[in-house]
């Protein structure tokens, strides 16, 4: 069995939204990225993965890596989201309300669900 999927000619049908924060950063008494889950999560806006780097440094210089005899330090972290273009407008708005200081970048993306055949 193949399966063919051709995006050349199709428009995205979403959007590959990620926020990029620390390990330890917090906001309202939680983690950052469990806020971020939370969030989505409480408005009923799609699906999302936290994922540690490690290695890494961002916009203000200072790198954050994990040592082998040590406890990591506040290592990168990336939570990512696929949602569709009015979800990533309004998580964006809602991040942007809370007052949070976050990177973040957004890509068109084609996503789809890929589950058994049934014989029919």
């Amino acid at each position: 069995m193949s399966i063919d999927i051709t995006f050349r000619d199709t428009p995205a049908n979403g959007i590959f939204l990620r926020f990029y924060t620390h390990v330890h950063a917090r906001h309202d008494g939680l983690l950052m990225s469990e806020w971020l889950l939370e969030l989505a999560k409480r408005h009923k806006l799609g699906g999302g993965s936290v994922f540690r780097a490690t290695a890494g440094f961002g916009r203000h210089g200072v790198l954050h890596h994990e040592a082998f005899f040590e406890l990591a330090d506040d290592l990168p972290l990336k939570v990512e989201f696929l949602l569709s273009e009015a979800n990533a407008q309004t998580l964006l708005r809602l991040v942007r309300e809370a007052g949070v200081d976050l990177v973040y970048a957004w890509s068109p993306v084609h996503f789809g669900i890929l589950s058994k055949e049934t014989d029919a």
